[in-house]
């Protein structure tokens, strides 16, 4: 008897962690079909407090990623709507993130002055190889791409962005 219930046990053990196995590995995310989400989120950046954080976090979420620079007038003009952006977004699991391509000091003094509800990470001038990996050749800012969640590149924007036009983008996936 006793050793029918130690027989039971140890087989529910073994399905119980071949399911924790199986079942983890299902829902990690994919690899991103693009080579350049792949490297994007293969960075780790410090955000506006000087924290590293890994980028392949938001691997398998739909981004709207906008690389800019406090000494972009445009990038510092489309900042607020972005932020009011994400607070409409967030519900539906889109997350924005800002990738800066300034100096440590001057991301971590605008974010203090501007509060921008979205993370913000310093890239310095990763940031702008990053971009051009994206299709920006010129390094122009801002600079926007909308990454789906299978690590596809759905849209890129160069300039200051028209948020209409970005809601129906963003609509349509």
């Amino acid at each position: 008897m006793k050793r029918n219930r130690l027989l039971v046990g140890v087989i529910t053990l073994v399905f119980a962690g071949a399911g924790v196995y199986f079942g983890s590995r299902y829902h990690m995310p994919a690899e991103p079909e693009s080579a350049a989400v792949a490297s994007f989120l293969a960075q780790e950046m410090a955000d506006s407090d000087g924290k590293l954080h890994k980028l392949s976090q938001w691997q398998g979420k739909t981004l709207i990623v906008n690389f800019w620079a406090t000494w972009c007038a445009p990038c510092v003009e489309e900042m607020p709507e972005l932020t009011a952006l994400q607070t409409e977004l967030a519900p539906k699991g889109i997350q924005i993130l800002g990738v800066g391509i300034d100096s440590p000091s001057n991301i971590r003094e605008f974010a203090a002055k501007y509060k921008i509800t979205y993370p913000l990470y310093m890239a310095g001038m990763t940031g702008t190889d990053l971009s051009k990996q994206f299709g920006n050749q010129t390094g122009g800012l801002p600079f926007t791409v909308i990454i789906g969640p299978k690590g596809d590149v759905k849209k890129t924007y160069l300039g200051r962005l028209k948020m209409d036009q970005l809601r129906a983008d963003i609509q349509a996936l």
